[in-house]
């Protein structure tokens, strides 16, 4: 991090990656104005904007954008932001996206990729922008296993495989993305290895105690042979430290 103090906005700063962001840059020394929902002083709700986003942004010199929803809005809300961060002077505005957004076609990355493209393509002036693209978080995997393991027989994709990365590393990422100069799109970020779902799902199954019979189901379409062709995969960008056994182990110790 710059020996510099900046004051940055976090969207979804209460979420499963934002805190950890903000919790890395408060710890860096650097004035942190949290964004959500409901969380007071700056309960903005994106996909409306209006005077409140424009408070929040008052003042500020970076954005952390970490706010996103698989229930839609995700594109309005960029341009409120963009346009709000265009009137208030913002320098920097950083974006987390998803490895594979433009090449698998499913709605939720199709949305990511078109919020990249807002951001890109703002023409707001002195709005500089980065974006880093990393593949799923290990606490996406464990609640998609979790949610699977509820049956006796518990699903899994077939054929599929999954890099997923530690949170936490994303948002050490994303700190120094934000204290330092825009860089536009920076290299991918995977996890440590790309592993079958059937291997992750039987590592689950041994962290929790749980005995099932694994079922593979494959699903029809496009979108279901782009994820088995490692659309979502990024090997020569795996960067990533903790391995998901380390994450397993880590939630049982907690």
């Amino acid at each position: 991090m710059t020996s510099e103090t900046k004051t940055i906005l976090v969207t979804g700063g209460t979420g499963t990656l934002g805190r950890l962001v903000t919790e890395r840059l408060r710890a860096g020394g650097h004035q942190v104005r949290v964004l959500s929902r409901h969380s007071q002083p700056y309960a903005v709700d994106l996909r409306e904007g209006g005077p409140a986003l424009d408070a929040a942004l008052d003042g500020v010199d970076t954005v952390v954008h970490c706010a996103s929803t698989p229930r839609g809005g995700d594109e309005q809300a960029a341009r409120h932001l963009v346009a709000a961060a265009g009137r208030a002077g913002v320098g920097h505005l950083v974006y987390i996206s998803i490895v594979g957004v433009d090449r698998v076609p499913f709605p939720y990355y199709r949305t990511k990729l078109a919020v990249e493209k807002i951001i890109e393509q703002s023409g707001q002036p002195g709005l500089g922008w980065t974006i880093l693209r990393t593949t799923q978080f290990h606490d996406l995997v464990h609640q998609v296993l979790a949610a699977f393991a509820k049956s006796p027989v518990m699903p899994y994709f077939s054929g599929i495989s999954d890099q997923p990365i530690e949170v936490a590393e994303v948002a050490a990422r994303l700190a120094e993305l934000a204290t330092g100069a825009p860089a536009g799109r920076v290299p991918d970020m995977g996890g440590p290895e790309v592993r079958t779902f059937a291997d992750l799902a039987r590592a689950y199954l041994a962290a929790s105690g749980r005995r099932r019979r694994l079922l593979p189901v494959r699903l029809p379409g496009k979108t279901y042979r782009a994820f088995a062709a490692g659309g979502h995969l990024t090997p020569e960008r795996a960067v990533g430290k903790r391995t998901f056994e380390d994450f397993l182990a880590a939630r049982r110790k907690a």
